[in-house]
């Protein structure tokens, strides 16, 4: 009796843990309890489908539910609307405490922090509709693939007019991304209608940045077309530099060389970049090319930076500049920064294929080979632009108030007017020279984002061009006035160095 006793005691303890870890979990009160889980989603979305359908006494901003016997539209009163097709009725099995008849709609709206928790992938940082995501489950099955999708209606308070519908995927480490994989989108009166073949955590993507498909395919093309231009006409301009080299050996044209380089290695590693970024099993290649590209960009805006700073000597410091070896150290900075910054960015693995589009439909990417972690994109190369950027605006603005200045001491009419086509000739020039065309990355946001897309692109995509034709027509426009001295004339062009001494 007494061994018998002791297993009792012993055993005694046990079934009212066992007991309570198997005690359903009302469904308000899931979210809650996931919290303390190392994967957040998964807890929620498997207790989801065994927590007791328990309506709180207190309604709940965050939470819905309700019983569906038929085909209708259910209104959660909280900004949703679910259309439950007869098909997932009829898919779905019932909770405990509900008739055959009936199946529990749970509605859980999340905030979108649970979502960008453990992911570093680009997509998790994403404006969300409402800043929020919908959870949707019907019984305690599992629905997938229906015939008769299930319809959510997110009503838009004129948040954005440019969204696509899209479901958190979870993979089995317990991380996730957004997928449009079965989910169509549709604005239906301004709201977005989603039409989903399964159920699960539901948003709208929404980035003002990314403009519909169409336009996506008209600014492909404009890259394209732009990059090869740009590829033949920075490489004319080199080999017409190094021609003209034997007779003016001057350091402004070694440096527009230098920037020329740059652009011509830029727009070809975009484009191989893009092409290989589309094949498979490349992960090696892709992640070398997407170093590429990343130094490219740096190198170019190191070498409109140092066009900045050329300009800076050539109109500020003009008397009296000596520099030891200029061009090596420019050159040092110019190609070293980028390779520095590069390897760096490379030892801790960043760079693989980033997408940056998809349709709804799921069936249109636009991949890269790049920055796979958008905060090294975000301090390596908006910040880095940001100061270039400030620099070079500064050194524009010199420019603007030298040559009213020099205007307005102008006495002759017809000099007047020929001074100032020439200086607006030189503005667009210096304008392209000192990247002020990528300020327009700035301004993809508001009403005239998409105007501002297809000007900055085309703008980029063709700057080589640009400044080849500027090039040109000041090579011939000095060759006019070779024999004509202007004094107290400012010039800046492909051929000035008349005003520094550097070596």
């Amino acid at each position: 009796m007494r061994g018998l006793f002791y297993f009792v005691l012993w055993i005694f303890p046990i079934f009212p843990s066992t007991t309570q870890n198997e005690t359903p979990v009302p469904c308000y009160k899931v979210p809650q309890t996931c919290m303390d889980q190392a994967n957040v989603l998964s807890c929620i979305e498997e207790g989801m489908r065994t927590c007791i359908s328990k309506t709180p006494r207190i309604p709940i901003p965050n939470f819905f539910s309700r019983p569906v016997s038929s085909e209708e539209m259910v209104d959660t009163k909280r900004g949703y609307k679910i259309h439950v097709s007869e098909e997932a009725l009829e898919r779905s099995s019932s909770r405990r405490g509900e008739t055959s008849k009936e199946v529990e709609l749970i509605v859980s709206i999340l905030n979108e922090t649970l979502f960008k928790k453990g992911n570093d992938s680009h997509e998790s940082s994403s404006i969300l509709h409402g800043k929020s995501v919908l959870g949707v489950w019907l019984g305690v099955t599992e629905i997938r693939n229906l015939s008769q999708p299930i319809q959510l209606r997110f009503i838009n308070t004129n948040q954005s007019a440019n969204g696509v519908c899209v479901y958190w995927h979870l993979d089995k480490n317990g991380k996730g991304n957004w997928s449009t994989d079965g989910c169509n989108t549709i604005i239906d009166r301004g709201d977005f209608l989603c039409s989903c073949n399964h159920l699960s955590f539901f948003a709208v993507l929404i980035n003002p940045e990314i403009p519909e498909e169409s336009h996506i395919v008209s600014l492909n093309y404009i890259s394209y077309i732009g990059s090869v231009l740009s590829i033949v006409f920075t490489a004319l301009m080199i080999v017409m530099f190094l021609c003209m080299r034997k007779k003016q050996g001057d350091h402004s044209a070694i440096i527009h060389v230098q920037l020329s380089g740059s652009l011509f290695l830029l727009h070809t590693s975009f484009l191989c970049s893009v092409w290989f970024s589309g094949q498979r099993d490349i992960d090696s290649v892709c992640q070398a090319l997407g170093l590429l590209l990343h130094w490219c960009l740096l190198a170019t805006f190191t070498w409109t930076a140092i066009e900045g700073f050329h300009l800076y000597l050539l109109l500020v410091r003009v008397f009296n500049i000596y520099i030891k070896r200029y061009l090596l150290k420019l050159s040092l900075v110019g190609w070293g920064v980028p390779t520095i910054t590069v390897m760096i960015c490379g030892v801790t693995k960043v760079y693989g294929k980033y997408k940056f589009y998809r349709d709804k439909e799921g069936s249109t990417d636009t991949p890269l080979c790049w920055i796979s972690t958008q905060i090294v994109s975000y301090i390596t190369v908006n910040g880095y632009l940001v100061l270039v950027m400030l620099f070079n605006m500064v050194m524009l603005g010199v420019v603007l108030v030298k040559m009213h200045k020099l205007r307005s001491r102008t006495l002759q009419i017809k000099d007047h007017q020929r001074r100032a086509w020439k200086e607006w000739v030189s503005i667009l020039g210096l304008s392209c020279v000192l990247g002020v065309p990528w300020l327009l990355a700035f301004s993809s946001h508001g009403p005239m984002s998409l105007l501002s897309l297809y000007v900055f692109t085309i703008l980029n995509s063709f700057q080589g061009v640009f400044i080849f034709a500027w090039f040109l027509t000041l090579t011939c426009q000095a060759r006019k006035e070779e024999h004509i001295s202007s004094k107290g004339t400012i010039q800046v062009s492909f051929n000035s160095n008349e005003y520094v001494t550097t070596r």
